[in-house]
């Protein structure tokens, strides 16, 4: 579009119309002249830069129009010189303009100039410019324009800065001659104005020589067009398609809209020669393109090319309309919402429905904070009613303004002094925490104690309990389940890897996208100041650059400091005394000593077999039932598929890993039974439906037996189970009599008595009761000869390697991740000599366990001395002590009875007790220290199918504390020395005291 204004103000300005002498010699010009003179008469004030012709340049009978012009011109000439000004009009001449053979060359650096258009152009060179008031003065007003050619290696479709302009006007001579065009138009010197010289072209020129090199003038050739033929179909075709295609840019474009308005009209009076030159002049084209049609001579060429140029400027002007009308629509729409929206808000506030925004907010948090003002604190209120005050003072528009919105934002919206009511109900809270959870009787008995105080104060102080034990035994779920119990909001975040002190602490205000910490995110979250919060994975909390987490979380959690606790972003104390904080951990001993001492640790050990079959068969397998969509009569799991399933593929301590076996087994199931062709899908409506497609009355027997007879090998299963629905919609109608068939038919606007009947409809349910009535569906039974189909082969071997431990073999307890296990500590004798008495560890022992495998050597070298003072079997044998499972790590001191218990069976030559396990730390004077994991050693050796057991006299105790079903069918000796276990292992016919 711009390119196109450029060439309009180039080639049409308004102030170089002809003068109105001119108009005096319209009388003798030819027809053509005479429609455009009215151009110039009539129309004057609207075409404003517009191409005018001026000359008849491609006729013959030029001379009349240069005589005319000669008139006009001496009676404009002859006012300015009697006003004593140079004048502006066109100069008198004497030559016409075919007897112009040799002429001074303007170089035009834009776009060629056509005959019959002006054009302005702007002479830097004064030589050049006088040369050229001179020749006007000598009545000799015609110069030569030419197009500069562009520079070799540039592409004329960049554009670049003004150097090459510059660059022309330097060019002198022949350099000058080597940059122009050949072909060119003879231009008649309309006027001239300080250094702006008007050309008016007149016709087309061919440089032959140069007469002289500054200023530039060359010999030229007047050229005319070749012969044609006006009455060609081919060219009236070609000018007639340029015409509409002139006529589709009067409508789409308003550039050209009175230029080509005026000339539509009196199109007629054109010839084709001109047509092309107005087309291609008015064309916002290539200069290169534009030059190609000013050198062509053959007409009908010449139309073509313009035509091409007209085509392309119509697609511009389509395209800049199409980008017109985007722009207009979307800045009127914006323009339109912006209005409504002012009026809008202007109608709000002459009703009242509405005042500005700092009013607004203002009134907002007024709002919020008087239904809490008697129970909020009063400091709390002082900073609501400083910081609503700035809000009046600040701009809406500055950013302090925002923070001061979201300070009070979250100021406002804080449970302060609302309290849930509390459910201190014993009863109660041991039905909810049965329903969820099984066993862990220790768990439960300290929750129901926290309640019962609660009881009788009348409130519950905020406690820390910590939930120690491996993954999967239901630390989170337990959480939750208090909460239920209390009924109390619940909250749970992780603070597993968190090493910003900023997420439980709350950033400065002044930070951009500054947030409260976590504790405040949880009291807005469940709008009450006493919930459940449940910390998770406390013991995996990060330390980072950004501080120490769980030094931070003192002040959150210690009762004696989180009455006032303050967030950085709040800069308020909050009071969190009521706050029940639940922490969760697998192992305590991460977790930093003074966060520790402020909490209260209830250890899980996990679950022993009985425990994870009462889980199973319960919770486990019912509710994965019911998330699988398969219904119980559909499947059953025997008691002996699940004791496999726990015993050889979840052994650990908790019942997670269980849960994915489950759900592993019965999604196996549901694939089986979908590709039976059983859907559990409710279809209380499909007897009808499907009776209502078939216009005979077997619909429902005829539908199944068509796509039996499609699908042969799911037809049988796909039949028994349509039977089977069909039963069970009968048996509903009986006892629901309102559900008939006949009524639903007969209420159904979808069906047509005309095809249906009710007696059909029985008559099919009834046929069906008798089909199904000898078949049922296969019930898929998991049984333990079949697991491995569904879950795979065993992850776990048995434990148990011996029947019967021979010599140098005994079974130890030890506590692992997973609860506990057994396991078995070899010793052999490797080479025997006098002297050569020696120990060899293997197994991947810790530093712990390998001092006590010393310790065992050195304590059982004493006690074989002891007791069978001719034994030299320590002295001269060297001894390779190894621990299966080599690629386990192994570290810890309790296995130091069981290490020299099987250095003695080997030293002796004598097994031990049959079905033995023990555990215990060993001195050199052969004291038995406590231990710890009792009860995951304990599961660990009932899994195994021991039946004695020793441990230290110090863990009877915890012993003592386990569940009578953990402890049943156990022998266990409490031991303080190590002679009382050499008594219970070897002398198994001594009679020992059990405790």
């Amino acid at each position: 579009m711009l390119r196109a204004a450029a060439a309009a103000a180039a080639v049409f300005p308004s102030r170089f119309a002809a003068a109105p002498a001119v108009a005096a010699a319209e009388e003798v010009r030819s027809p053509l002249l005479r429609v455009l003179g009215s151009l110039r008469g009539g129309r004057a004030t609207t075409l404003g830069t517009r191409a005018r012709f001026c000359s008849n340049s491609a006729g013959s009978d030029s001379e009349a129009p240069a005589a005319a012009e000669a008139k006009a011109e001496d009676a404009v000439a002859a006012e300015g010189e009697a006003d004593g000004k140079p004048s502006s009009a066109i100069v008198p001449t004497t030559p016409r303009p075919e007897d112009c053979l040799s002429v001074i060359a303007l170089p035009l650096p834009h776009r060629p100039l056509f005959p019959g258009f002006y054009m302005p152009i702007y002479v830097k060179d004064q030589k050049l410019l006088q040369a050229l008031v001179e020749n006007r003065k000598r009545s000799i007003p015609y110069a030569g324009a030419f197009l500069v050619k562009d520079e070799e290696g540039t592409d004329p479709n960049i554009v670049t800065s003004s150097d090459s302009e510059k660059s022309i006007d330097d060019l002198k001579g022949k350099e000058l001659l080597q940059r122009l065009h050949e072909v060119g138009t003879l231009a008649q010197i309309t006027s001239i104005q300080g250094d702006q010289v008007v050309l008016l072209g007149h016709r087309r020129l061919r440089i032959t020589e140069m007469v002289q090199e500054d200023p530039l003038t060359v010999k030229v050739d007047h050229l005319k067009e070749k012969p044609y033929n006006k009455d060609d179909d081919v060219i009236k075709a070609t000018s007639f398609e340029v015409i509409s295609t002139l006529r589709e840019v009067l409508k789409i474009s308003s550039l050209w809209k009175d230029h080509v308005q005026t000339y539509t009209q009196h199109m007629g009076d054109f010839n084709y020669p001109r047509l092309a030159d107005f087309g291609a002049a008015i064309s916002g084209a290539n200069k290169l393109l534009c030059q190609e049609v000013l050198e062509e001579l053959d007409v009908y060429k010449r139309l073509k090319l313009t035509l091409e140029l007209v085509k392309k400027e119509m697609e511009i002007s389509k395209l800049q309309q199409s980008i017109a009308k985007a722009i207009e629509e979307k800045i009127s729409g914006d323009q339109r919402r912006y209005l409504l929206n002012e009026q809008l808000k202007a109608i709000k506030k002459e009703l009242g429905l509405e005042t500005d925004d700092k009013t607004a907010l203002s009134a907002k948090f007024r709002e919020r904070i008087e239904a809490k003002k008697e129970k909020c604190p009063p400091h709390v209120l002082q900073v609501i009613e400083e910081e609503l005050t700035k809000l009046q003072l600040l701009e809406a528009s500055s950013s302090e303004f925002n923070v001061t919105r979201n300070y009070l934002d979250w100021l406002t919206v804080l449970p302060w002094g609302n309290y849930s009511d509390e459910n201190f109900d014993v009863h109660h809270a041991q039905q909810i925490l049965d329903e969820d959870h099984y066993g862990l009787s220790d768990v439960k008995e300290r929750i129901l104690e926290f309640i019962a105080v609660g009881r009788l104060r009348g409130t519950s102080q905020g406690k820390i309990i910590c939930l120690s034990g491996p993954p999967g035994v239901g630390k989170t779920s337990i959480g939750r389940s208090i909460a239920r119990a209390l009924n109390r909001k619940f909250y749970r975040f992780s603070v597993g890897g968190l090493a910003d002190v900023a997420e439980i602490k709350g950033h400065r205000r002044t930070y951009v996208g500054a947030m409260p910490g976590k504790m405040v995110q949880c009291l807005k979250s469940v709008g009450t100041a006493n919930p459940l919060v449940l910390i998770d994975e406390i013991d995996k909390l990060g330390r980072g650059h950004s501080g120490d987490p769980a030094s931070a979380l003192l002040e959150l959690l210690d009762p004696e400091q989180n009455v006032n606790f303050l967030d950085h972003y709040l800069d308020v104390p909050i009071d969190l005394s009521k706050v029940l904080f639940v922490c969760t951990a697998n192992v305590i001993e991460t977790i930093p000593n003074p966060l520790l001492d402020r909490m209260e640790i209830i250890a899980i050990a996990g679950y022993i077999t009985d425990e994870k079959m009462h889980i199973a068969r319960d919770y486990l397998e019912k509710n994965t039932r019911e998330a699988c969509g398969i219904k119980p009569e559909q499947v059953e799991v025997t008691d002996a598929a699940l004791l496999s399933l726990i015993e050889n593929y979840c052994r650990e301590a908790g019942v997670r890993n269980l849960q994915k076996h489950i759900e592993k087994i019965y999604r196996k199931i549901a694939l089986q039974l979908v590709r039976q062709g059983v859907s559990n899908e409710p279809t209380q409506e499909a007897v009808i439906v499907t009776a209502s497609e078939e216009p005979n009355g077997n619909s429902s027997e005829n539908k199944l037996k068509e796509e039996n007879m499609e699908n042969p090998a799911t037809g049988n299963a796909s039949e028994e189970a349509s039977e089977l629905e069909l039963m069970k919609k009968t048996t509903d109608h009986d006892v629901h009599p309102a559900e008939e068939p006949k009524e639903a038919v007969l209420t159904d606007p979808a069906l047509s008595t005309d095809k249906l009947c009710t007696q059909e409809v029985n008559k099919d349910v009834e046929g069906a009761m008798e089909e199904a009535a000898g078949k049922t569906v296969e019930k898929v039974v998991i049984d333990s000869s079949n697991l491995g189909d569904y879950v795979g082969k065993p992850v776990f071997q048995a434990e148990r390697i011996y029947e019967q431990t021979p010599v140098g073999v005994v079974m130890g307890l030890a506590w692992t991740a997973m609860g506990g296990s057994t396991l078995y500590i070899e010793t052999t004798k490797v080479e025997e000599g006098d002297g050569k008495g020696a120990l060899v560890l293997t197994g991947q022992l810790g530093d712990v366990m390998k001092e006590s495998a010393q310790i065992a050597h050195t304590v059982g070298r004493a006690i074989l001395l002891d007791k069978e003072p001719n034994n030299l079997f320590f002295a001269n044998s060297k001894v390779h002590l190894h621990v299966p499972a080599g690629s386990t790590p192994k570290d810890g001191p309790s296995a130091g009875c069981t290490m020299i218990t099987s250095m003695l069976s080997l030293a002796m030559g004598k097994p031990v007790k049959k079905d033995l396990a023990m555990t215990g730390e060993v001195t050199l004077t052969g004291r038995i220290l406590p231990i710890g994991g009792v009860k995951e050693k304990t599961i660990a050796a009932r899994r195994s199918a021991v039946k004695t057991i020793v441990f230290p006299a110090a863990n009877k105790r915890d012993f003592d504390e386990l569940a009578p079903n953990v402890k049943e069918g156990l022998e266990v000796h409490f031991v303080d020395t190590y002679d009382e276990i050499f008594v219970i292992a070897f002398q198994s016919d001594t009679e020992t005291e059990t405790s």
